[in-house]
């Protein structure tokens, strides 16, 4: 008698060539259709003990076993079922292949409703589930559940269930603005951007007040904080809501304060007194209270809005954090040292999510750059770079090229600043200025004058100061500004330009501490340039600027001023200032000016007891390439200049070097400045 082989399908043949254990689609077949039944219920997510299927159920009762135990131990003695009661991997994936997908489905919602009717969670096997293809409402539910639950906390998970949730068959729709939110969270602009475009299209989308923060949010951190104000705009008074003090955040931004007020007062009460709540709306009260005359509340509220944000523990779509913003007015305001502390407890914190922190740890570099702290500002700026996958938002890019640009004119390498002055350039053009960008737009102005490109950022300069004037020239605000546009003039010899600002500060000195500071300062440096001022007057100066968080600009006068000291003992004094405000390094910026000048003096003690600033010990032709080399210009450029190779320039710049003793380009610079005499001395 011949015995044949079970009839084998193409799927079953197809697992057992392609890694399954072989065989395991015949034992399949060589079991009995109860056997069978138990394994695939198993297999779609049914345990034991447990309620089974109805299906099984009846076969049970048909096979004539004498029981769910029967029938496990014959399961378990064909290899098939694992003593834990689970399906061993190979025979679950042949049962689930060869098993028509409707069935397959329909076991899978008789089982969502076992998990109904004793009122359990499906938890992870709702992902399972819908991953697997079932389409089924009491699945969707359970994904956007557990997806609004992780939006608050952990937006990457979120994603995933809402994307679940949609292969389920949720309404694309009504979800768009927590999957927005979501994305944005994550730092995927592009995807939450795409998502709300979808939305707002409706005449009446659903969850219309979170789609229009996701989009305010998103604008925001690509650099068009104006795009963020015209949406509120667009959602209007009426419908604000609790989105008011965000709307205030974006309207002041871009210079709107009248919108800004409308917005806040229909929305100035929160909806219920939670941290989160209470938190918004006092940075919305705190933004309007620094544009005041007298804006010291400002700060305050803002600082209370950061610390409720932080005890919240949840992160929301907003055009800017509270933290953020009370380090910018903190910073404004010449508390560097404050607005590092504020940083760094909202990103201990986790405020604003991971999309926020960048913009944070940027800021806390920023804050250290101000305290003269450059290797503490590198770390920072490199936890910025590496905090999300995504690159950079436009926003934190262009703040990050401006980092740079404060850290290479700061340490006094003019290749670096170069280098950096093109980054800073092209990061610009990927975004538009704002109230909360002006930090980084007075360092580029400063940076622009020096390097002689002034007309490439003029344009912006001018946004930013008929920004200002819309918002009533707010001195905590303008006085940065107004400074960075002195020390521009200084740099481009412009009295004229240098007068109204100077009288602009001036004027802010009756109600802001750092403008009082800056107006003395200014005029010191004048009288600096013109080679008339008291040794006193200049440490007193560098003083009050060391005290306001700006020590590196201290140091900077008070070495300048000492190159052109006409006393000795007037010299060294200043030099000891220098020093006191810069001590760390020894080869850039204002300490490598003391450090060098220190060293001619002492060279001069063993000599006849002056200093040489006439440049008898230079030639003219060098004398000539030195004023191009103060100038910044390359061995190229400089070749160009004169008619000489530019190996040849090459040659004089290291000849000069070694006569004058230098040990680097920054001492090189300081010391031809001192040898020529009638050098600009801000031109570092």
């Amino acid at each position: 008698m011949v015995t044949r082989k079970p009839h084998i399908t193409p799927a079953e043949l197809e697992l057992d060539v392609t890694g399954s254990p072989q065989f395991t689609a015949l034992q399949l077949r060589g079991e009995t259709a109860v056997v069978r039944e138990l394994l695939l219920a198993l297999s779609v997510g049914f345990t034991l003990p447990g309620p089974l299927p109805q299906e099984l159920e009846r076969k049970m009762a048909g096979d004539g076993a004498d029981g769910l135990e029967s029938l496990v131990a014959r399961a378990e003695a064909s290899g098939l079922l694992q003593p834990d009661g689970t399906v061993v991997g190979t025979a679950q994936l042949a049962l689930l292949k060869i098993t028509p997908t409707p069935r397959v489905h329909a076991l899978q919602r008789e089982l969502v409703g076992c998990f109904a009717a004793q009122g359990l969670p499906l938890g992870d096997l709702a992902r399972d589930l819908a991953r697997s293809g079932l389409a089924d409402q009491r699945v969707v539910a359970e994904l956007e559940k557990a997806g609004d639950k992780a939006l608050e906390h952990d937006p990457g998970l979120a994603v995933q269930l809402y994307d679940e949730a949609l292969l389920a068959g949720a309404d694309e729709l009504a979800t768009a603005a927590r999957r927005a939110q979501a994305a944005s969270a994550t730092g995927d602009l592009d995807s939450a951007g795409r998502i709300i475009d979808g939305l707002l299209v409706y005449a009446d989308p659903p969850d219309l007040r979170r789609g229009v923060d996701v989009a305010a949010a998103v604008w925001a951190q690509r650099g068009l904080l104006a795009r963020s104000a015209d949406v509120y705009s667009w959602l209007g008074p009426e419908r604000v809501g609790p989105s008011a003090p965000s709307a205030v955040v974006a309207m002041i931004g871009c210079g709107n304060r009248v919108g800004a007020e409308a917005m806040f007062a229909a929305g100035s009460a929160p909806e219920s007194p939670t941290l989160l709540a209470v938190g918004q709306a006092q940075t919305g009260q705190g933004i309007l209270e620094s544009l005041a005359q007298d804006p010291h509340q400002g700060l305050p509220a803002l600082i209370h809005a950061s610390d409720m944000l932080n005890a919240s523990g949840t992160s929301l779509p907003l055009p800017d954090t509270p933290g953020a913003l009370a380090a910018l007015v903190a910073l404004h305001s010449g508390e560097p040292h404050l607005a590092e502390t504020i940083v760094r407890a909202a990103t201990t914190a986790g405020q604003g999510g991971n999309a926020a922190k960048p913009r944070l740890f940027l800021l806390q570099a920023w804050s250290a750059m101000q305290q003269d702290n450059p290797e503490e500002a590198r770390l920072a700026v490199n936890e910025a770079c590496k905090t999300n996958h995504w690159p950079l938002v436009p926003r934190d890019e262009f703040l990050c090229a401006a980092l740079e640009v404060g850290l290479a004119r700061r340490s006094g390498e003019v290749h670096g600043l170069v280098l950096a002055w093109e980054r800073a350039r092209e990061a610009m053009l990927h975004t538009s200025v704002d109230l909360y960008s002006l930090l980084p737009w007075a360092e580029l102005t400063i940076t622009a004058a020096r390097l002689r490109e002034t007309r490439r950022i003029s344009l912006y300069l001018d946004e930013a100061w008929k920004l200002l004037q819309n918002l009533g020239e707010p001195p905590l605000w303008a006085v940065p500004m107004h400074w960075a546009a002195v020390q521009a003039a200084l740099l481009s010899d412009s009295p004229a330009d240098l007068a109204p600002h100077a009288a602009a500060l001036a004027r802010a000195a009756d109600h802001s501490h750092l403008a009082s500071v800056l107006a003395v300062a200014g005029k010191v440096w004048v009288a600096v340039l013109a080679g008339k001022f008291r040794a006193t007057e200049v440490e007193s100066a560098a003083r009050g600027l060391n005290a306001v968080g700006m020590p590196w600009e201290g140091a900077r006068l008070a070495g300048h001023a000492a190159a052109r000291a006409g006393e000795r003992k007037d010299m060294l004094r200043l030099l000891a200032c220098a020093r006191d405000f810069h001590p760390q390094g020894s080869s850039g910026g204002a300490n490598a000016a003391a450090q060098a000048e220190a060293g001619i003096v002492a060279a001069a003690d063993h000599g006849n007891g002056t200093v040489q600033s006439d440049g008898s010990v230079l030639s003219e032709r060098e004398k000539e390439v030195a004023r191009l080399v103060l100038e910044g210009k390359t061995y190229r450029e400089i070749g160009e200049a004169i008619y000489i190779s530019p190996r040849t320039a090459e040659h004089h710049i290291a000849r000069m070097r070694r006569r004058l003793g230098a040990e680097n380009r920054s001492d090189l610079l300081v010391r031809l400045r001192l040898a020529l005499g009638s050098e600009d001395p801000l031109r570092e």
